[in-house]
């Protein structure tokens, strides 16, 4: 996962996962314009394996979050790119820097699935668990990236069972996905959400906090 190599990069010319605009209005008399993004909404899922006691996450390599770390500390480093073919990186970062936890989690791009029915899906493709749209809990449906792309994301709530993993997850290979799935004991997760060393989305920090104040003093009280 982190081995990294030939690392280039260019302008994004096209895209079927987003689409830059700029808005140009007028608010309480003055002109204004905002750049933003055309994105698919998504869905993220917190899962808790209540036969290990431990909550799953997945750990992949995420190439904007890499770019990002290579030019905070090679400023420059994205200038230079070239619109019609890509440019080798003049200083690279080993693959580690990209790397996050993260739920599990996918876009909303399949007409005629619901919401949950996307979920599942993702929870098998991603960590192996078989789910139905019947063992979901909706946590929360929020606004992620206003700045930039205004897209919801729905967070989902699943407690499963070793006996409903029946696949490898990992995500789908023909997509380029290359997934670890995590399994985070209860007792560290707490730590493991204050940690600022541990790189993660705020989706894990709110879905442990949400878990360990809605979810965990009924499992300590049975």
């Amino acid at each position: 996962m982190e081995r990294i190599e030939g690392a280039a990069v260019s302008r994004c010319a096209a895209s079927p996962y987003l689409q830059p605009f700029t808005l140009h209005y007028r608010q309480n008399g003055t002109q204004k314009s905002w750049d933003f993004m055309k994105t698919h909404d998504s869905v993220t899922i917190l899962l808790f394996n209540s036969s290990q006691s431990s909550l799953v996450l997945v750990k992949q390599f995420r190439p904007a979050v890499y770019m990002g770390e290579v030019e905070r500390h090679f400023p420059g480093s994205l200038t230079a790119a070239d619109q019609d073919r890509p440019r080798a990186l003049p200083v690279a970062l080993p693959g580690s820097a990209g790397v996050t936890y993260e739920l599990c989690a996918g876009i909303v791009d399949q007409p005629g699935l619901s919401l949950e029915e996307v979920a599942c899906k993702e929870a098998w493709e991603e960590c192996g668990y078989h789910l139905t749209p019947a063992d979901l809990r909706r946590v929360a449906t929020y606004k992620s990236g206003v700045g930039l792309t205004g897209s919801s994301q729905t967070m989902f709530y699943a407690e499963v069972t070793d006996a409903q993993r029946s696949g490898p997850g990992g995500g789908l290979a023909e997509e380029g996905e290359l997934i670890e799935v995590v399994h985070l004991p209860l007792g560290g997760a707490q730590a493991f959400s204050d940690n600022p060393d541990i790189p993660k989305t705020l989706g894990v920090i709110f879905g442990i906090s949400w878990f360990l104040n809605c979810v965990a003093p009924g499992l300590r009280s049975q």
